[in-house]
């Protein structure tokens, strides 16, 4: 059904763009109304179709009064989403984040990107866009169009090996002519230099020999600054390599001016020197500062090369009762495979024969070798250590559990933290205010300086150019959530970006859910109280049979009771979970309700004679489960969930942090403060239906609290979602652990403590980077200046200059590689 609109805006045809917005969410007609109707009345936007069949709005919009963030703000607001594609892109030449400005801005001026965000230190673009507005060669375009390179990736490689590829033959060519300029650089030195050293030799004292040797340096060892330079301004940009570029082709052509045309300056009172030494000690120094970055930067994601460097090449396959060795790509679903002692296990799967210990540490950070026999889950990567066994994949290729672990670790890696985005500001006007400086910087010391003005104007423009470094304000932030999500991959710590990272260190309230989190998950049948003349086997089967058709944990507890008992469960009928309360179902012909005294009391059911034992229960941690008949009491089941080993440890350590921390539960009063008494938990939030924890939350966070929500269950889901930071226990279930921020896969709350501790670390490294950064740079440029001349008589060196700008951005990545060295509790 299509439902046409005409808006009568004055737009004129020529002007007019078109564009197909996939909408989600839409149910039925009224939906593409809504949507239509938003659409149709913004300015600028000569004609909505909203297409519910196709799930499509089609807009003929002028671009010069609205753009398509606006349309998809419209759709948002009416309550729908729009369908958008994400891609990463390794890009080839960013130098600084002057780079990282010029191509986010070029993306985002592109109608149909949404979002674009680019990280230097992963050198990575991720543009978030619209399929059927652009497409990813147009994306692909705007970025090259910036003067910059994206990588191609053949289909049979992957992005690690072609950027590993690339930057080991950059590496290569880096040193060869780090060392070339090296050799030049001292030739030209002691040429410049000879008074100081009488024995060198008296050809080298000779302004030609010397512009002869620093020719190469400027423009063959010095090439990529000159290239990167102008790709920027033929965009009508200015980066890293303009300041060089500009500051060391000053000082040669200065020293090239003085050498061919000595004349000139000496009629001007002016003795000819010249700075060759400068430029090319300059630019020599430039290159070993980006040598050490680029050895510095790698290590920063050795953390992914680890997880990469786990996928086992093959495995052996078990097909017609033949054992073959495959690749690990053509493992199949359902394929049987055999795992020996000592090797590394190829995919997810579940095991069918055999019984083994396998060592899990890389993945889940647990150093115990787990047991494993049939029934048992196995993750891919991990080590079987004792005996044989078989098993059959359930998960292969980007399924499996490493490779969503890699594919969560790069995004985290790739995504900014908040925190950057004053650096990034700063960044977009650095270059142009520091060039602004520089030429001010000469026109003062020209018209004002000491004779020879020219030479101190001349040295001091050098300096100022060359001193100032956006590399480190570039670096501060993306090195450290680099090697600190890294990290925390090492240790079973999963944080899926920068702004969760960076929010985890502005907690002051836990939430703990019980079952599954604080407690084990693994409820045992406690007691069992008759009522009348039911007997406790009666008891166990209508209670475990009704609750056959659950997934309750408490009542997997039951049905396995009954079944240890020997007793026959029927099939429920009429199946009804009762949310918050208990459940109803039909066993052999009769009605029984399982539940709370809510339940019981709703449904008009006496259980006088069993509240003392349920109290009881309660107050010992007990779940009490009351079970009726065909509306009589039948008795009472309690059911145990013990705290899992860390939990007292976990809660301690928080409390000792500061953290105020609650317990959230379903169970009655008395149960959830046993519970929380044994577990160090003062606050406790208890009887919670599944769906008012999200207004519990929220009801924290109204007080002005930021709130860490940690579960593990499809109920936590929601409250995980609504929380500052949702942590989800890796051993629960996939809902959960999707709708989290942070994920511990090994399941122990000291992962809690951990990921907190690792959040304050990196943000403490973060600042101290951002300090570093801005201070550098505020103090080292009117140093460079010469604003301590008139007071001290001293002047920065251009030569020192570069040396502090070249190691400026090197002190940034080592400091963030320290988090790389910190003990993490798990």
């Amino acid at each position: 059904m299509t439902i046409d609109t005409v808006g009568g805006k004055d737009v004129k045809e020529e002007k007019a763009e078109r564009i197909d917005i996939p909408i989600i969410g839409m149910t039925c007609a009224s939906c593409a109304m809504t949507v239509q109707g938003g659409l149709s009345g913004l300015q600028g936007v000569d004609k909505a179709e909203v297409n519910f069949a196709t799930s499509k709005a089609t807009v003929h919009f002028n671009p010069e009064e609205i753009n398509v963030k606006d349309l998809i703000k419209t759709v948002k607001k009416a309550g729908y989403d729009v369908g958008t594609a994400s891609i990463e892109l390794p890009i080839q030449g960013m130098k600084c984040a002057s780079c990282v400005t010029a191509i986010e801005k070029a993306l985002l001026q592109k109608e149909g990107i949404t979002k674009a965000s680019v990280n230097l230190a992963t050198e990575k673009a991720r543009v978030e866009y619209i399929p059927a507005a652009i497409s990813l060669n147009e994306i692909m375009k705007t970025i090259e169009g910036t003067g910059y390179k994206v990588l191609e990736v053949p289909p049979e490689e992957t992005v690690e090996d072609v950027e590993k590829i690339v930057h080991q033959k950059e590496f290569k060519k880096l040193i060869i002519k780090f060392y070339s300029g090296l050799i030049f650089g001292v030739l030209i030195f002691l040429g410049s230099a000879s008074k100081m050293f009488p024995w060198v030799p008296a050809f080298l004292n000779n302004f030609f020999v010397l512009w002869m040797l620093a020719t190469p340096v400027q423009f063959w060892i010095g090439w990529q600054f000159y290239k990167g330079a102008w790709g920027a301004f033929r965009h009508r940009n200015a980066n890293m390599d303009t300041l060089i570029v500009v500051g060391t082709s000053a000082a040669y052509l200065y020293s090239v001016a003085a050498t061919l045309f000595p004349t000139f300056f000496e009629s001007g009172g002016i003795k000819p020197e010249v700075y060759f030494d400068t430029s090319a000690i300059i630019i020599t120094l430039i290159l070993l500062g980006r040598l050490l970055e680029a050895r510095a930067k790698g290590q920063t994601s050795e953390a992914i090369k680890k997880l990469i460097g786990l996928q086992p090449k093959t495995a052996r396959v078990i097909r017609d009762e033949i054992e073959m060795d495959i690749p690990v790509e053509e493992v199949l679903v359902g394929d049987k495979i055999l795992v020996r002692p000592g090797e590394r296990i190829a995919v997810d799967g579940v095991v069918v024969e055999g019984k083994s210990a396998v060592d899990e540490s890389m993945i889940t950070g647990e150093s115990i070798p787990v047991k494993k026999e049939a029934g048992d889950e196995i993750i891919g990567a991990t080590i079987n250590k004792t005996g044989s066994f078989t098993f059959a994949a359930t998960k292969i290729g980007k399924d499996t559990a490493l490779a969503q672990i890699i594919k969560l670790v790069q995004d985290a890696q790739g995504s900014k933290a908040p925190i950057q985005r004053l650096a990034d500001v700063i960044s977009g006007y650095f270059v142009p205010i520091v060039i602004s400086i520089a030429i001010a910087t000469f026109v003062i010391w020209f018209n004002f300086g000491p004779n020879p003005s020219l030479t101190f104007a001349l040295l001091n423009f050098v300096a100022v150019m060359i001193i100032a470094c956006p590399c480190a304000l570039g670096l501060a932030t993306p090195t450290a959530v680099m090697v600190g999500t890294g990290k925390g991959a090492e240790n079973g710590i999963l944080i899926k970006g920068g702004e969760s990272l960076e929010t985890a260190h502005k907690l002051d309230t836990i939430v703990f859910d019980k079952t599954g989190t604080l407690t084990k998950g693994e409820p045992e049948v406690t007691d069992i109280v008759t009522s009348g003349s039911f007997s406790e086997e009666e008891i166990l089967k209508y209670a475990a049979s009704a609750e056959k058709a659950s997934e309750h944990p408490l009542g997997e507890a039951i049905i396995k009771r009954a079944l240890e008992q020997g007793i026959n469960l029927e099939s429920p009928k009429d199946f009804n979970a009762i949310e918050g309360h208990g459940l109803e179902a039909n066993v052999d012909g009769k009605i029984v309700f399982l539940g709370n005294k809510k339940l019981m009391d709703n449904k008009q059911i006496r259980v006088d004679s069993l509240e003392e034992k349920a109290e009881k229960f309660a107050a010992e941690g007990k779940t009490p489960i009351y079970v009726s008949v065909d509306g009589r009491s039948a008795g009472l089941v309690a059911v145990a969930d013990a705290l899992k080993d860390n939990s007292v440890a976990a809660v301690k350590k928080l409390k000792s942090l500061g953290l105020n921390v609650i317990m959230l539960t379903g169970d009655n009063k008395k149960t959830a403060q046993a519970i929380a008494y044994a577990a160090g938990i003062k606050n406790v939030i208890p009887e919670v239906l599944p769906e008012d924890k999200v207004l519990e939350i929220k009801k924290l966070q109204s007080e002005g609290k930021k709130v860490a929500m940690i579960g593990d269950g499809i109920n936590d889901a929601p409250a995980l979602a609504q929380a500052d930071v949702g942590i989800a226990i890796g051993s629960g279930t996939d809902v959960a652990i999707e709708a989290s921020d942070i994920t511990l896969i090994k399941g122990d709350l000291m992962g809690v403590v951990a990921a907190i501790e690792l959040s304050k670390r990196t943000i403490r490294v973060i600042k101290q980077n951002l300090f570093w950064a801005f201070f550098y740079n505020t103090a080292g440029i009117p140093i460079a200046a010469g604003v301590l001349f008139p007071f001290f008589g001293i002047l920065l060196n251009p030569i020192f200059a570069s040396a502090a700008m070249a190691f400026s951005s090197v002190t940034v990545v080592s400091n963030s590689l320290r988090l790389g060295r910190i003990k993490l509790k798990t």
